[in-house]
């Protein structure tokens, strides 16, 4: 495979599992009520520091950034994304000149945020996706050690909604219990 086939191969792969993503939580975003937030989640993925990263470290069955930091040891893609996007806990680090302070989110990005996990499951997991995919994905990993408490624990049980029942009605769930 030539170089040029390689990289378009990356461009519009890396492209359209962004596409799907976007669609994806756009639709579950509007099923819980959240509008403008699912038109305008992960716009920042387009910009040039995302986008051209993401082509670089495309796999197709994980996130680029992850490539990005096992070969760098940080991702100035992820630096970029969760600086300009409220539905990551990270964004929502502060300091106060002595020490850094994680702010418990609002509600409506913590819904989004189940929102992405779920749909960056179904993107990346494809026929391997499973109701409680989003929920496993989180209690696996290191981050719990480090989200506030509370988002923690109502991202949790939005997850186990999910998990425990269609999504259709996990969704009607989370709309009207949240």
């Amino acid at each position: 495979m030539t170089n040029n086939t390689k990289y378009l191969k990356s461009f519009f792969g890396h492209l359209n599992t962004i596409n799907r993503h976007r669609f994806l939580v756009c639709k579950l975003c509007f099923k819980v009520g959240l509008y403008r937030q699912g038109l305008t989640h992960d716009l920042s993925k387009y910009s040039l520091t995302e986008f051209i990263s993401g082509v670089r470290y495309f796999q197709g069955y994980r996130s680029p950034i992850v490539a990005e930091i096992q070969e760098h040891g940080y991702s100035d893609a992820w630096l970029h994304h969760k600086g300009r996007n409220r539905h990551h806990w990270q964004y929502w680090i502060t300091n106060d000149r002595n020490s850094f302070k994680v702010i418990e989110m609002p509600v409506k990005y913590i819904k989004e945020m189940a929102c992405d996990r779920i749909a960056a499951c179904m993107v990346y997991e494809k026929d391997r996706y499973h109701p409680s995919s989003a929920l496993e994905f989180l209690e696996n990993s290191k981050e719990r050690k480090f989200m506030p408490e509370k988002t923690l624990g109502l991202l949790t049980e939005m997850l186990k909604i999910v998990a425990e029942n269609s999504l259709d009605d996990a969704l009607e769930i989370i709309k009207t219990k949240y």
